[in-house]
Parts: structure tokens; sequence; C-alpha cells
């Protein structure tokens, strides 16, 4: 899921370090 997530973001570098800050997580995968 979180992959999913990581590839739904990708595009958006706002969303991935929203979601990196709230994961923590995603920059690891």
């Amino acid at each position: 899921m979180l992959k999913a997530y990581k590839y739904r973001i990708y595009p958006n570098k706002e969303q991935q370090v929203l979601m990196e800050k709230h994961f923590g997580c995603v920059r690891f995968v």
C-alpha cells in the first residue's frame, strides 16, 4: 500500500514531503 501511495504522490513533491512527515516511511520505501 505504501508503495502505491509513493507512486501516487511521486509527481507531487509537496505531497511527498507531507507524507514523508506524516508516515516517515515513504522515503524508506
